[in-house]
Order: C-alpha cells, then structure tokens, then sequence
C-alpha cells in the first residue's frame, strides 16, 4: 500500500468505515485531486476508466456512505440531481443549468443578514446555497418538475 492509500485507509477507519478495495479506490478518485463535484454517474465512467470493476449501485452508496460519514456534502440541484462535493466546509454553489457544471462561489460573495430562528429543541445544522445559472443567449428550460 502506498503512503497515499494508507493515509485514505486511516480516514475511513476514524470515520467508521470499513477501507476495502473498491471504497479506497473510490475514495483515491474522489479526494486525491483537490476540491471537485463530482455526480455518481461521473464517478463510475471515471472509475470504469481507470480500470475500477466497480457497479454503478456501489458507486452510489459508497458516495452516500461517505457523505454520512463527513468526507463528502451533497449539493442538491434538482429533483432527484444530485453532486457530491469534496470541500465539506460550509460554501455556496452557482449551478450552471446549461452545462450541469457546479461552481463554488467566494465566501466573501454572500451575506446573511439574518437567518430565521429553528423551531424550538432544533439547531440550525448548515445552510444550503444553490444559486441556478444558464447561458444568458439559451432560452429558459422548460420544465413540469419543481426545481429544489
């Protein structure tokens, strides 16, 4: 094992998972490059690639396990569209809905003058920031389903 695997190994037995082959080998794609979002979809053809015999259903709870595990965060764009995102600390996203690209935006770009209070005995666990984006020359999309 190399002194990279080895570090990942470590993450995922202090966050209680268990580091067999295919989640160190998801785990080497998805936080050895730097912050990036990345879809299921995108992350099994990029295993697939690099030679990882690995299902699409694996891929998709390995990514759900590690995001309940505190690796990854999710960043919801749309009903049932999801990225997954590497940089877990608290940040906001331009999605760009005719590229399906997601982009970090500066924390320095957005303010909160205030935030509602949480119902009584709740906390406020983070707050979710998607701010939706196209080609301003691309029509609006039309779309029957309601956007999250």
């Amino acid at each position: 094992m190399s002194g990279s695997e080895i570090s990942l190994a470590r993450q995922l037995k202090a966050r209680g998972l268990r580091p067999t082959r295919q989640r160190l080998a998801l785990a080497h794609l998805l936080l050895g490059s730097g912050a990036r979002h990345v879809t299921a979809e995108e992350l099994f053809h990029e295993a697939r690639e690099n030679g990882i015999p690995v299902s699409l259903a694996t891929v998709y709870n390995t990514l759900h396990q590690f995001t309940r595990a505190g690796l990854l965060s999710e960043v919801v764009v749309g009903s049932g569209q999801s990225y997954f995102d590497t940089n877990v600390t608290s940040h906001w996203h331009f999605y760009d809905r005719t590229t399906g690209e997601v982009v970090d935006i500066p924390d320095e770009a957005i303010a909160f003058a205030r935030l509602p209070d949480p119902p009584p005995g709740k906390v406020v666990e983070r707050v979710d920031v998607v701010i939706r984006v196209r080609h301003a020359d691309q029509p609006q999309p039309v779309s029957t389903e309601e956007e999250g």
